[in-house]
C-alpha cells in the first residue's frame, strides 16, 4: 500500500492511495481473509445493571431509587423509594460478545456504559448482571470492578469516563450449541460478494481437492460438500480449506470521505485522456501593531496600541494540463503536478466522474 499525501490544511488530513502495484491485476488470499464459515460467528449478550461505590458521580434523576429500591428489596431489605438518593450509584447497559464454541466457566470481557446523568463511573463495581441473548435467554453473569481509562474531576474530564470494561467480567453460563462432526457439506461466505473471486475460489478448492466439490451459491457464497475421506473430520477439513490460496478481484472504486478529506483509490483506477485546469484562491491577512503616544507633559494622555490589518488576496496563475493513464500511478503523478490538497481532489475527482473520464464507481461516505 502507498500513503501519499499532497500539502494538508491545518486538519490531518491524507490522501491514500490503497494501490498495491503487481505485475498481476489480481492478488491471492488465503480463503480464511476473505470469507468466514456459515454458522460460526459471535453472538451479542446485553443486559442492565447498577454500578455502585461511585464518589458521588453516580445518577442524580430517572429512575435510579426504584432500581436500587427493588435490587434491595430483592436482597431482603424492605425500603422506601423515596428515602433513596443514590449519588453514588449509576444504572448501566452491559454488552458483551460470546465466541462461537465458547464453553461454560470461561470468562468474557464486558462493556458497561452509563445510560443516565452519572458524571463518572470511575472506582466503581457492576454488580451481578445477566447477560441475555436475543432469545431471551441468560448465556453469561457479569460482575467486577470497572476500568474507564480516564477520569473527570473539578470540572477537567479525560478520556470518556462514563463507558468502562470490565476484563474477564463475565463468566459463561450456558452454551450455544454447535457441532460441524456429521456436516455433510459447509457453506463458505465472501466477505465482499463478486462473482469472479467466487468462480476463483471454487476452481482452488476443487483443484485442491481433486474432485468437484465446491459449487456456487450466488456471489457471496460457495456451497462445499465434505469429501469421504473427512467423514468425521470435519474440522480438520475446515482448516484445510481456509488455507486455500484464492485470485481476487477488486473493483475499481474511488472512496472519498469529505468529512476527513480521505480519498482511497483502487488500482485498477483509471481516468480517459482529458483537460483539467484548477486555480488557486490565497486569502493571506496580515496583522502588525503601531504605538500611539500622548503628547509631551499631557494630563489626560496615555499610550496606546493599535492594530494595523493589511488583507491580501493573490489568485494563483491558471494551468491547463492533460490528465489520463492506464494505471493509479500516471493519475496520481499528473494531480500532484498540480499541487492540489486532497479536499480539492476531492473536488476534481468528482468532476471527473461528472464528465464521463474517471473509469470507476465514485463512493461518498
Amino acid at each position: 500500500m502507498a500513503v501519499l499525501s499532497s500539502r494538508p490544511p491545518v486538519a490531518i488530513i491524507a490522501v491514500v492511495f490503497a494501490a498495491v502495484l503487481m505485475a498481476s491485476s489480481a492478488s491471492a488470499e488465503r480463503l480464511k481473509d476473505i470469507s468466514s464459515i456459515s454458522g460460526i460467528r459471535d453472538n451479542q449478550l446485553v443486559g442492565y445493571g447498577l454500578v455502585m461505590g461511585l464518589n458521588g458521580t453516580g445518577d442524580k434523576a430517572g429512575s435510579m431509587p426504584q432500581a436500587l429500591g427493588n435490587m434491595l428489596r430483592r436482597m431482603g431489605l424492605n425500603v422506601n423509594d423515596a428515602d433513596l438518593k443514590p449519588k453514588n450509584v449509576a444504572a448501566v447497559v452491559v454488552t458483551a460478545n460470546m465466541p462461537t464454541f465458547a464453553r461454560s466457566g470461561s470468562r468474557l470481557d464486558v462493556i458497561v456504559s452509563s445510560i443516565s446523568d452519572a458524571k463518572s463511573l470511575q472506582g466503581g463495581t457492576l454488580l451481578m448482571t445477566p447477560l441475555a441473548g436475543p432469545d431471551g435467554e441468560t448465556y453469561a453473569v457479569a460482575q467486577g470492578a470497572i476500568s474507564i481509562g480516564g477520569f473527570a474531576a473539578g470540572g477537567v474530564s479525560k478520556g470518556h469516563p462514563t463507558v468502562g470494561r470490565v476484563p474477564d467480567g463475565a463468566v459463561i453460563e450456558r452454551e450455544v450449541p454447535v457441532s460441524f462432526a456429521d456436516s455433510r457439506a459447509v457453506d463458505i461466505v465472501l466477505n465482499t460478494p463478486d462473482f469472479t473471486t467466487v468462480r476463483s475460489a471454487i476452481e482452488s478448492i476443487n483443484r485442491l481437492l481433486d474432485d468437484v466439490c465446491a459449487e456456487a451459491d450466488g456471489p457471496r457464497s460457495v456451497h462445499v460438500k465434505v469429501p469421504e475421506s473427512y467423514t468425521g473430520r470435519v474440522i480438520e477439513f475446515l482448516a484445510l480449506l481456509e488455507s486455500v490460496e484464492v485470485k481476487t478481484d477488486i473493483p475499481a472504486r474511488v472512496v472519498i470521505n469529505e468529512k476527513t478529506g480521505t480519498i482511497v483509490l483502487g488500482e485498477r483506477v483509471t481516468v480517459s485522456p482529458v483537460g483539467l485546469s484548477h486555480g488557486n484562491l490565497t486569502v493571506e491577512i496580515k496583522t502588525s501593531l503601531s504605538v500611539s503616544q500622548p503628547s509631551p507633559f499631557s494630563p489626560k494622555g496615555e499610550t496606546v496600541v493599535i492594530p494595523d490589518t493589511k488583507v491580501e488576496v493573490k489568485e494563483a496563475k491558471a494551468s491547463l494540463i492533460e490528465i489520463g493513464g492506464a494505471n493509479l500511478g500516471e493519475v496520481v503523478r499528473a494531480l500532484n503536478s498540480l499541487g492540489v490538497t486532497p479536499r480539492d481532489l476531492i473536488a476534481i475527482l468528482q468532476a471527473l466522474k461528472a464528465a464521463g473520464a474517471l473509469k470507476a464507481e465514485l463512493e461518498v461516505l
